[in-house]
């Protein structure tokens, strides 16, 4: 079984190096996985290095661990950045988790004209943290050592400013005639996908989009849910990576 990861701060971590793991991590370890001296565990930073080692201590909310190995997630040469409309319900959680799972490097949370939820000025540190303890939650799960990182909502204007800083920009769209696998990847640089709400994009969206140098593109036969979409793109996406190396 692969060992837990469990995200604490590490200062330029070596061998043989004592680890505390305190605060709510430190008592989910100890208290709620009951972790015992001698059990191997991971630890990141949530920015592409960890720790592995055995548990030398535990304490009623803290754990302290001995470092035998030091891990190292390299930069990937291609940046992703998902553009996630605002999903009604638990799609939100579901779409940010599966992104998470498959390695996007950031998410964007987009108020669409067709969105059903609104993150009215009051709420949308509630929605950013919600979102935020998700992309965590999901990259402790999978063992990832970089959590995505979740920032602040988009506007269609300013979406429409950051594709001319992007090497590509995919708008995922039902109506496009070309397909996504047909594409040529930048080999460096950031690629961004953009992911309409439950109703789909509008006309005057996908037009600011594609004026601004974004592609529209078409990844199934099907019109797909919105917290599915930008999964099935990413991982066309990764694939076409590999392919184009």
């Amino acid at each position: 079984m692969t060992e837990p990861l469990f995200l604490a701060a590490l200062t330029a971590p070596a061998e043989g190096q004592v680890v505390e793991l305190g605060g709510e991590e430190g008592r989910h370890a100890a208290a709620v996985r009951r972790l015992r001296v001698g059990e191997v565990i991971l630890v990141g930073d949530g920015n592409g290095t960890a720790v592995r080692g055995p548990v030398t201590a535990v304490e009623k909310a803290t754990l302290s661990m001995r470092v035998e190995e030091v891990l190292r997630e390299p930069e990937r040469p291609v940046r992703y950045v998902a553009v996630q409309a605002l999903p009604k319900g638990d799609r939100a959680e579901q779409a940010v988790e599966m992104l998470t799972e498959l390695g996007v490097d950031e998410i964007v949370p987009w108020q669409s004209a067709r969105s059903v939820v609104r993150w009215a000025p009051d709420r949308v540190e509630r929605g950013l943290t919600r979102w935020r303890t998700t992309a965590r939650e999901a990259a402790k799960q999978c063992r990832r050592f970089r959590v995505p990182t979740v920032s602040t909502p988009m506007t269609t204007a300013e979406l429409a400013l950051r594709i001319a800083q992007t090497d590509l920009t995919v708008v995922l769209h039902e109506s496009a005639t070309t397909r996504l696998g047909t594409f040529g990847l930048p080999p460096i640089g950031e690629i961004m996908f953009i992911v309409g709400p439950e109703g789909g994009l509008t006309d005057e969206e996908v037009e600011t989009f594609t004026a601004a140098g974004g592609r529209t593109a078409l990844i199934a036969d099907a019109v797909l849910r919105t917290a599915t979409a930008g999964v099935v793109a990413l991982a066309q996406l990764e694939a076409l990576a590999v392919r184009d190396r």
